[in-house]
């Protein structure tokens, strides 16, 4: 039986308000089309966990989608502040909880495993355990120095982009690998959506790139240029002139609105949306084959 479904379908029937959400995705392959669609379906009172919330927090806190982040560095990735969500943080709008990259992904560990909590080791980031008290260190049973432990965190909707899926979920991904794995383990449901939906013998022929298992995926969803402005391995490049962009964008909440209006409300899909972008956009993001080298798996 087929996961098959639109995003809209499947945002619209797996993500409630209230619901704590990780959009998994380190640096590469972030679910921005998700993140779109949750703000076109007005969604609101989301708790929106991300190790580095990306631009895509900054839009859905912009669209007034979230009551608190939980997240680790908070930035426009080689730009400066996401200006939205610190704004509203130091302004008393938006519910916040900071932890390293370490801590975060631990977190998803303990998830992912199904123990409440995980150690780690001590972190120079001692300011950190003071502005959170869910860091918290103990004593090593063996006798060592104390431990950093962190709690569990088990999102109710996991949303990971991959490059190519079957339609029962199971997902192949390459180049920079991130939380993905342990988001979609630790999560409720799994949203995943796809730049290519592929016949489950192509996802067999090369098992070892099989992150995501259709086993923890509750919808798969054909979305090609999903992650744009984010790039995805082999299928398009990063598109720095937009993150740099952003940053003065959202210097002004009326250009912010703007934006949303333009880009997301204006448009009803991510088809649409890479369309309106344009081929000169889609020429400059263009990435060359680069193939791997064969390998033989002989008989299975």
């Amino acid at each position: 039986m087929t996961k098959l479904i639109s995003l809209n379908e499947a945002v619209s029937k797996y993500v409630s308000d209230g619901d704590a959400v990780y959009a998994a995705g380190f640096t590469h392959l972030i679910p921005f089309a998700a993140g779109h669609e949750i703000i076109r379906l007005k969604k609101r009172d989301l708790v929106l966990a991300r190790a580095t919330p990306d631009l895509i927090y900054d839009q859905m806190a912009a669209a007034n989608c979230a009551r608190k982040v939980i997240f680790s560095y908070m930035g426009n990735p080689g730009v400066g502040s996401l200006r939205i969500v610190r704004s509203a943080i130091e302004q008393g709008k938006l519910e916040w909880e900071e932890y390293s990259h370490f801590g975060m992904i631990t977190r998803l560990q303990a998830g992912a495993s199904g123990l409440p909590f995980l150690p780690m080791n001590q972190t120079g980031a001692a300011d950190l355990e003071r502005s959170n008290p869910n860091i918290k260190r103990i004593p090593d049973p063996y006798g060592g120095k104390d431990v950093i432990v962190v709690p569990a965190l088990n999102p109710d909707v996991a949303i990971v982009h991959v490059q190519r899926a079957d339609a029962q979920g199971n997902s192949h991904l390459w180049g920079i690998i991130g939380e993905q794995k342990e988001a979609a383990f630790a999560a409720k449901k799994v949203i995943v959506t796809a730049e290519e939906i592929v016949d489950e013998s192509v996802i067999r022929s090369d098992p070892n790139r099989t992150m995501i298992p259709g086993i923890v995926v509750d919808a798969v969803c054909h979305v090609p240029h999903a992650c744009h402005p984010s790039y995805a391995q082999g299928y398009y490049d990063r598109d720095n002139e937009f993150y740099l962009s952003w940053d003065k964008i959202s210097e002004s909440a009326d250009s912010v609105k703007s934006y949303l209006d333009e880009w997301v409300y204006g448009v009803k899909d991510r088809e649409e949306y890479w369309e309106k972008l344009g081929t000169k956009t889609h020429k400059r993001l263009e990435v060359p084959d680069l193939m791997s080298q064969p390998i033989n798996y002989g008989k299975y």
